[in-house]
């Protein structure tokens, strides 16, 4: 059977209103660009004609401008799932314009595969290489192509020359069996490989083969500063020191690091710290900090859904694909992100959170109890299921006006129960084998910025006696001072008691 090639455009004619359709890709990385910006202008001409068009997306995680970023500017979204990081999609959501599913990383495949989201009708898949017999080679992400692939009525294959076809054998595609007949994963080293290297489709579904040549839409981060340069050193710290008592092995165990500044900076301290030994990454994602630990001989290997790196840093792995043919390995995200082999492996979580209370609770989505930012991505997968799990984050934002510790948490992501480390440039705040007031002790003490010690201690002091204190009627005035006077130093605890 012979490849058919079509338009971007001829492709977007095959969705209509209300359809859903399945991308590949995680985080801009392996994202179909070139169908959803057709999408869009369909969306802006339909509705100049007075027309309903909008359609459900079906993601690994984020996408990028070329997605989410026009779809949402017009209008095109009803519904999607999962994670996100683009400004005007967000700006959506929070106007209550787009029915967005926040869910965990590793169940949006397989919730896919169980009808609770509807049927996808078009998957668009991003390929380095595709061939006659329904062999389709990803790109820099799994994420959930492969289950998209499988399901989907009508498959169309981006065919990007802007990514090599060195990438070829990179991959591991393997879905799980469903309920009842499902098996364990597996997968007992970073390293193992169980499946594929390239999704397997009839492909008499491969209705049309697109050409482009367009690059990831790749974000960069800022460059260290003092506070995350401090973060980072609290981080390595804690892990040389846990090492040197034995609770890690002295071989150390695979790490898990989320996406950011922060994140860049945590790996940077790991990799100058020469007590800890070079080490494995079990992950979501790969940075580029990653990719220069793995040239320095610090990290001897990389299992991930995503190359979420530079578009300079990929262009130098497909230029160097001899020495990294063996240092990674990309996976789909309920194989990178699953609890299963999480435990399996005693994976090491780190994660960023937006605020922590002091007890522990962690939100890691929503400003303020309310506007959401990006999604709890894959942090709760890891964090549940981890060998040692880590929190971090800067003690203040907003030149000191907003506190990151605070009483109560505005919203609620990763409770007490399975946090064991928070970290900010301050100090560690270890939990483990903590009851609750012993860890609002270790975090006020620890982890709080000056400007906040006495404020939250104020706080405990007047709470009602308990397992957990709090005053209930108190527990959000910081956040209620913060809406109010934009400053929650200025909280007086006798307004709420």
């Amino acid at each position: 059977m012979s490849l058919k090639f079509i338009t971007a455009e001829e492709a977007a004619g095959l969705v209509n209103h209300g359809d859903n359709i399945g991308i590949s890709g995680f985080t801009p990385a392996g994202t179909a660009k070139a169908v959803t910006a057709a999408l869009a202008k369909k969306a802006e001409e339909e509705h100049l004609k007075g027309n309903p068009f909008q359609i459900g997306i079906f993601t690994g995680a984020s996408t990028g401008e070329s997605c989410d970023g026009v779809l949402s500017r017009a209008k095109a979204i009803r519904y999607r799932a999962p994670y996100t990081t683009n400004a005007d999609f967000r700006k959506a959501v929070n106007n209550g314009e787009i029915a967005y599913n926040d869910i965990h990383l590793s169940q949006m495949a397989q919730e896919v595969r169980y009808g609770f989201m509807g049927k996808v009708k078009l998957a668009i898949i991003e390929a380095c290489e595709v061939t006659p017999d329904g062999k389709i080679y990803l790109t820099a992400a799994g994420g959930i192509a492969p289950t998209v692939a499988r399901l989907a009525d009508k498959v169309v294959v981006e065919l990007n020359a802007a990514h090599s076809k060195n990438m070829m054998g990179m991959h591991d595609v393997y879905e799980p069996l469903d309920p009842p007949y499902r098996r364990e994963i597996p997968i007992f080293k970073a390293n193992d490989r169980i499946g594929q290297p390239y999704i397997q489709i009839d492909p008499a579904k491969i209705v049309g083969v697109i050409e482009t040549n367009m690059p990831d839409e790749a974000r960069s981060f800022t460059a260290p500063d003092p506070v995350t340069d401090l973060i980072g050193q609290n981080v390595a710290d804690f892990l040389a020191a846990d090492m040197k008592r034995g609770i890690i092995p002295s071989t150390f165990l695979p790490l898990q690091s989320g996406v950011g500044n922060i994140a860049n900076a945590v790996l940077g301290a790991l990799g100058r710290d020469k007590t800890i030994p070079a080490f494995e990454m079990y992950t979501e994602v790969i940075q580029d900090a990653v990719i220069g630990l793995m040239r320095q001989g610090r990290v001897k290997f990389g299992s991930t859904c995503s190359l979420t790196v530079t578009n300079d840093c990929l262009k130098s792995i497909y230029d160097d694909m001899d020495f990294f043919r063996d240092k990674f390995i990309i996976r789909p995200s309920e194989i990178s992100n699953s609890p299963e082999i999480v435990r399996r492996l005693g994976v090491i979580s780190m994660n960023t959170a937006i605020e922590a209370d002091i007890y522990g609770n962690i939100n890691s989505t929503h400003i303020s109890g309310t506007k959401m930012m990006n999604g709890i991505g894959g942090s709760g997968d890891f964090t549940r299921n981890a060998y040692i799990s880590i929190f971090t984050c800067p003690s203040v934002a907003k030149e000191g006006k907003i506190s990151a510790i605070v009483p109560m948490v505005s919203h609620m992501d990763h409770s007490e129960h399975s946090v064991n480390i928070l970290i900010t440039e301050q100090g560690i705040a270890d939990l483990r084998g903590k009851s609750p007031v012993e860890r609002a002790k270790a975090i006020i003490e620890n982890c709080a910025h000056p400007d906040y010690k006495n404020i939250l201690w104020d706080y405990v002091h007047m709470s009602s006696k308990g397992h957990t204190p709090h005053c209930m009627s108190a527990a959000l005035a910081m956040h209620d001072t913060l809406n109010k006077k934009g400053d929650m130093r200025l909280v007086n605890w006798s307004d709420y008691k």
